[in-house]
């Protein structure tokens, strides 16, 4: 008697490879000390000796929702940049690409275990600011804070997948850092934007890193974001997701022709 094999469902397909990912990503300690870390020793260093800073509930807020968003462009560009590439370097890698479920599943889960460690990168900020400065947020803000990680992470997330779907490992990491950190510090989250010259000012303000920074800050404080940080966002959300579709086609039609 023949049996019959039905397939798993897409979702629980996509829970499978985010456990598996994230599993692969706690075996190597050092990328989850740095991803947990960073941002909270930019704020020990940077922002708590800064007293008028950290005493002060609206600019202490303001920080920890610029250094928030650092973690998650951070986590973003290394987990699906570097990570991507480093994967398609696997002989795994083609055999997984060539099962029936397709790609979908693979990539969601990607894009769960990517959404997750943002999360996980925020912990020690948020806990740090709490006990070190006078950052408060009511419950709504709490909840818009949220919301808006995911929100902040996908435009990022796939600009990573464009980096990893394209280059090899070694350039993938030299075009992450190359990439992370001018945007971070034009995007005004190592210095606020008024501290900006108005060149600067009006140059940051087309970038993604600026329209997500701001858009934190507005959820956590309650300061209005420049007019168009939404439609900066979402254009470039369009921009990077082009460009993820095209590199994984063109990585697809190179290795599978």
């Amino acid at each position: 008697m023949s049996t019959v094999l039905t397939p798993r469902p897409f979702w629980a397909l996509a829970v499978v490879h985010a456990r598996f990912q994230f599993l692969e990503t706690i075996r190597i300690p050092i990328a989850v000390i740095g991803n947990l870390l960073f941002p909270s020793l930019a704020l020990l260093f940077f922002v708590i000796p800064q007293r008028t800073v950290a005493d002060d509930p609206l600019y202490s807020t303001a920080a920890i929702a610029q250094l928030g968003v650092f973690a998650v462009m951070s986590t973003c560009l290394f987990s699906f940049g570097v990570g991507v590439s480093e994967d398609r370097a696997l002989p795994f890698d083609p055999f997984l690409r060539t099962l029936p479920a397709g790609a979908g599943p693979r990539l969601v889960g990607r894009v769960l275990n990517g959404v997750l460690w943002s999360y996980l990168a925020l912990v020690p900020l948020v806990l740090l600011g709490a006990v070190a400065t006078a950052a408060t947020v009511t419950p709504s803000q709490a909840l818009a804070a949220i919301v808006m990680v995911p929100a902040v992470a996908v435009p990022f997330l796939l600009l990573g997948l464009a980096i990893g779907y394209r280059l090899s490992s070694k350039a993938a990491i030299a075009v992450v850092q190359a990439t992370l950190f001018p945007l971070a510090f034009a995007g005004g989250l190592f210095l606020p934007p008024e501290a900006f010259p108005a060149w600067l000012d009006a140059l940051s303000k087309v970038l993604p890193s600026r329209a997500a920074r701001d858009l934190a800050v507005q959820a956590v404080t309650g300061a209005p974001a420049y007019p168009l940080a939404l439609v900066v966002i979402l254009a470039w959300t369009v921009v990077f997701a082009a460009l993820a579709v095209t590199a994984y086609r063109r990585d697809e039609g190179r290795r599978f022709h």
